[in-house]
């Protein structure tokens, strides 16, 4: 495989993503509190076993443990002059799993600071995402996954660190939520073709929608995306469903069955990589890979 996610998806081909980081790392020990991305460090062969899960499972491409790999999300762990070490050792170990035959995504959070509120300056967060993207790309990186975006100004901003200073392939993913009225929207107002196209004109490769919403619910977002942007490949990362609250616990209810029946539809609404986010486990990705492969036989 050329590693060259546009190239693939412009010549028809439907490429296969991996699902939930998170689920994995808890099982294996992660404590509400941890850093998540401290492990690409501290334990990297069961982060290197995440990732392999999903290449077994016949994703054509993983993410990194990276999420909150920038300086405002590591500060609260004391970790903000570890930028570089972690993002470009997370990035590495999804190299390794991936191999030269499948692509690593690597994954950039939302920082958690608002513009609007100025208690950060535009500068000071296209700092820090640029400090994130060139370690994940020195470390290995094919493109860059900035996802659960919902402030459109700080995913402007992600996309041009991240296109200015490497020459990584750059996907920018929004969250959306259904309104009263039935319309998709981030927190902060924007709906899928506002992001989309805005995403685009900063310079991202690749644009779509990730977690909030289950595979059913993604149809419609992509569907919207595409009528406002004809040419553009579009990615899904869904959740196992919606959430439902279980003696405390978040539990995601869609089998990897039930995911995998909205895959057609799904690509004929104009999706052409689609993988997992909250819930979904190798088992699903599994499931949405046969389901691939028999729509495009």
């Amino acid at each position: 495989m050329t590693r060259k996610m546009t190239e693939w998806v412009h010549k028809g081909k439907i490429l296969v993503s991996d699902g939930a980081w998170g689920t994995f790392l808890y099982q294996k020990g992660l404590k509400a509190g941890d850093c998540p991305e401290l492990w690409c460090l501290e334990r990297p062969a069961d982060v290197l076993d995440i990732a392999q899960s999903y290449i077994k499972a016949g994703a054509d491409m993983i993410e990194t443990n990276s999420f909150g790999g920038t300086r405002f999300k590591l500060e609260r762990y004391g970790l903000a002059g570890r930028v570089a070490e972690i993002n470009t050792a997370a990035a590495r170990i999804s190299r390794q799993a991936a191999g030269a035959d499948r692509l690593v995504i690597a994954s950039i959070g939302p920082t958690g600071k608002l513009l609007i509120t100025e208690e950060v300056t535009e500068q000071e967060l296209y700092d820090a995402f640029r400090e994130q993207a060139v370690a994940l790309a020195q470390g290995g990186a094919d493109a860059l996954c900035i996802e659960t975006m919902s402030d459109l100004d700080e995913a402007v901003l992600a996309i041009r660190a991240a296109k200015e200073n490497t020459n990584c392939e750059v996907i920018c993913t929004f969250t959306f939520e259904r309104t009263k009225k039935g319309e998709f929207r981030t927190m902060m107002g924007i709906s899928p073709a506002e992001a989309a196209q805005a995403a685009l004109r900063a310079g991202a490769d690749i644009v779509g929608t990730n977690c909030g919403n289950g595979m059913e619910r993604m149809i419609e977002i992509v569907r919207e995306i595409r009528a406002a942007c004809p040419a553009a490949p579009i990615l899904v990362h869904a959740n196992a469903g919606l959430p439902q609250n279980v003696d405390g616990k978040d539990v995601y209810p869609e089998t990897p069955e039930m995911m995998a029946s909205f895959v057609p539809e799904l690509i004929r609404a104009g999706a052409g990589i689609i993988g997992g986010c909250c819930g979904s486990t190798p088992a699903h990705i599994r499931a949405i890979k046969t389901a691939v492969d028999s729509f495009c036989k």
